[in-house]
């Protein structure tokens, strides 16, 4: 008779038990991951009458890879750019939320008469909501379309960001007894620092190693591939010290920017599924009745100090940021539980043996608790909502709009936020691989330079000139890079700039002198160093206009064409691409502008094939479609081209459309574009045209505008007629013209 391995007879038990338990409660229509807690808790040393787990440590270990799985397939299908979509917002109510729930529950603890280190780790671990609990509870309710879901998954990791520098403070405080204010701050550096060279480099490399393997990328493929990007960067992230969970999630977030994102996700989750439901058990293996008898009304307390606690302090957060009531609510629901990161704190307290006994039980019971209610919170919040809401005192309804109001009108762009839009970016990343250049080079090659030249008196100098080669092209893209592709499509905004172009360039010199310094230093004495940066500075204004220029510019662009493949293809129809697309090229599509001077040009003489290699397939103009057309045909002012070749000559032909745009607009052409904008206003008991129809409350005559959209409440009126009445606590949203002044209306 063979004998299995305990880990073998382990994942047997646990898939039996959780394939049981899933099933009947699929049948009752409840959610799969409270299927998983009870399995977990079946075959945890609690329930003497079923089989047990032996080899916890191995589950453990497979409940790890199921978290990274699961944090991995999220980055997928939360791309970096639509985190940035709501990034402020999700930023500002995560902070808001952890500060509001440290602060909360250290109260509590000292109100429960806990010593000052337990109250202030009680508090950190009920500031950590649960991402694994709450991607599941959404997948199982199907809810992964909803507008606030987006918010909820930027709060979510934010969180985990801020929980890397909250486990730093916690264990400063609980050795020393104070807080270091420096080392704090220099580990946030120090993420933030890892996250930009992980998106550059990664957007810059992966896109492309993807392009040269794509015609091999079969399910079986792109699964291993996936899994094996996803891997390599977990040991990235845990070699320099940070979650491997936060480096699966990165990788997923660049994976999402490509083309393929789409299809990892779909062969990913049969796999992604089998951990989750591993680490879910594993969860539901901690449960402890005992604690769960002994301190019940303990364990109440916390769990409703949790989700009140939490509900409030994310519905503030959100609705401080500009986001609407309904939002909020939602979202202040759903993040009303703890999960992993408060295992991971609490866990730190009993290493560091600086909190109490009771703390890390108390917190795995109250996650328990909390993730049975998750579901069951998310599914009423709108219900609940809607109840709310028709409680709520008019008054505090017309305020709350007005100051939702304020951040959806156009407001002008100070001086600092139109350099740091233009230019700032892009002199942020160049200094970022500027830095990470020189610590890889100390790091890795330096000591084989050295070695091989055999302590020549030249070393040192070749290392230094090896190093600064290296950075060139970078520290050419912080003083001579042009302003953003977006603010050169904002011409009004880039105008606006003119003026301090002189003072922008000193000070992206000085900052370059800066770096330049602080890596001559690394290799020659202070004294030396000042005589090798003039020299230096010298000989890089010459070689710069040569080689560096151009290695520069062949490096952005090609990394911007990394950054916006994705979109470009799916700009394009899937019936088009199959009509005009049977060979391994890309397609893209291209709007003239009415100033074109393509316009009124036939194809063969702009010879697009000839200078770039495309092919226009196609042209739609208006509600009409021209396939294939011919060297005769005429292109208009505001044609869509449909046009096809390689990335390449894509490329090439979308760089010469914008250097055209800008070179041939004329300044009263953009004026003309820049009279009209969208703003908006509330209708209030002063306001003239209360209880009027559009077409009597003088608006169009006011505001030489027009009327396109009007909030009132939950409701959304899309063009309204002109026989739509007013009412007190609507909000107007207007196209009108910028030379009106404001007039009350």
């Amino acid at each position: 008779m063979h004998h299995l391995p305990h880990l073998i007879t382990d994942l047997g038990f646990i898939l039996i038990i959780a394939a049981l338990s899933t099933l009947l409660f699929k049948k009752l229509g409840q959610p799969q991951v409270l299927g998983y807690l009870i399995a977990g808790f079946l075959v945890s040393p609690h329930v003497p009458f079923l089989p047990t787990v032996i080899d916890k440590a191995s589950i453990q270990v497979w409940s790890e890879i199921g978290v990274i799985f699961l944090l991995f397939s999220l980055g997928l299908e939360f791309s970096f750019k639509k985190l940035f979509k709501v990034g402020g917002s999700a930023a500002f109510t995560a902070v808001f939320e952890i500060i509001f729930m440290i602060g909360f529950g250290y109260l509590v603890g000292r109100m429960l008469g806990w010593n000052n280190i337990d109250s202030l780790f009680f508090g950190a671990i009920l500031s950590m909501s649960s991402t694994t609990i709450i991607v599941r509870a959404f997948h199982e309710l199907g809810m992964k379309g909803q507008k606030f879901v987006e918010l909820v998954f930027g709060i979510l990791v934010v969180e985990d960001i801020v929980a890397i520098l909250l486990l730093v403070l916690l264990a400063a405080i609980a050795g020393s007894g104070a807080v270091s204010g420096s080392e704090l701050a220099f580990s946030g550096l120090r993420l933030l620092f890892y996250i930009a060279l992980w998106f550059v480099v990664g957007i810059f490399l992966i896109p492309i190693f993807l392009r040269k393997i794509r015609n091999l990328l079969e399910d079986e493929t792109l699964l291993l591939v996936s899994i094996g990007l996803c891997f390599m960067m977990v040991m990235i992230a845990a070699g320099v010290g940070f979650s491997p969970a936060l480096g699966a999630f990165v990788m997923g977030s660049l994976l999402a920017e490509t083309p393929e994102g789409h299809k990892m996700e779909h062969v990913l989750t049969p796999v992604k599924n089998l951990f989750a439901a591993i680490f879910f058990v594993s969860v539901g293996m901690m449960i402890d009745p005992t604690i769960l008898i002994e301190r019940w009304d303990l364990v109440i307390l916390v769990t409703l100090v949790t989700i009140v606690g939490k509900f409030i302090s994310t519905f503030l957060g959100a609705i401080l940021s500009g986001q609407s009531r309904k939002k909020s609510f939602q979202a202040g629901m759903s993040l009303a539980q703890i999960g992993e990161f408060s295992f991971i704190i609490a866990s730190l307290g009993v290493t560091l043996k600086v909190t109490s006994d009771f703390l890390y039980p108390l917190a795995i019971a109250v996650s328990a608790v909390t993730t049975f209610t998750t579901p069951y919170l998310t599914k009423v919040a709108e219900p609940l909502y809607r109840w709310v809401e028709g409680k709520l005192p008019e008054g505090i309804k017309k305020m709350l709009d007005r100051y939702q109001a304020s951040f959806n009108r156009e407001g002008s762009n100070t001086v600092g936020s139109l350099i740091l839009k233009t230019y700032g970016v892009k002199v942020l990343l160049n200094t970022v691989m500027v830095i990470a250049i020189l610590g890889a080079y100390k790091a890795l090659l330096n000591v084989e330079v050295q070695r091989y030249l055999e302590e020549s008196p030249w070393a040192v100098g070749v290392s230094l000139f090896i190093c600064l080669a290296l950075m060139a092209p970078f520290f050419w893209g912080i003083v001579m890079s042009a302003p953003s592709l977006k603010a050169q499509r904002e011409f009004e905004e880039l105008e606006k700039l003119r003026g301090l172009q002189f003072g922008i360039f000193v000070g992206r010199v000085v900052l370059a002198t800066v770096l330049l310094h602080a890596v001559v230093i690394q290799f020659v004495t202070l004294k030396m160093a000042l005589g090798l940066i003039v020299a230096i500075i010298a000989i890089a204004a010459l070689a710069g206009q040569f080689w560096v220029r151009r290695l520069y510019q062949f490096i952005e662009k090609n990394f911007l064409k990394n950054l916006t493949e994705k979109e470009r293809k799916e700009l394009v129809s899937s019936e088009v691409a199959k009509n005009f697309l049977p060979w391994d090229a890309s397609l893209g599509t291209y709007d003239l502008s009415a100033e074109s001077v393509l316009a009124g040009q036939n194809l063969r003489s702009l010879s697009f094939k000839e200078k770039y290699g495309v092919n226009v397939a196609a042209v739609y103009r208006g509600s009409k479609r021209y396939f294939a057309p011919d060297g005769e045909f005429v292109l208009w002012p505001y044609d869509k081209l449909i046009c096809f070749g390689s990335e390449e000559e894509l490329q090439s032909f979308h760089t010469f459309l914008e250097q055209e745009k800008v070179a041939h607009q004329s300044p009263d052409a953009l004026a003309r574009q820049a009279d009209y904008r969208l703003s908006s206003f509330v209708v209030n008991e002063a306001s003239k045209c209360k209880d009027k129809t559009i077409r009597d409350s003088g608006i169009r005559e006011a505001y030489h505008g027009m009327v396109v959209g009007i909030e009132r409440g939950p409701q959304r009126i899309l063009g309204p007629r002109a026989s739509f009445v007013l009412h007190e606590g609507d909000l107007i949203w207007l196209v009108s013209d910028k030379k009106q002044s404001q007039v009350t209306v």
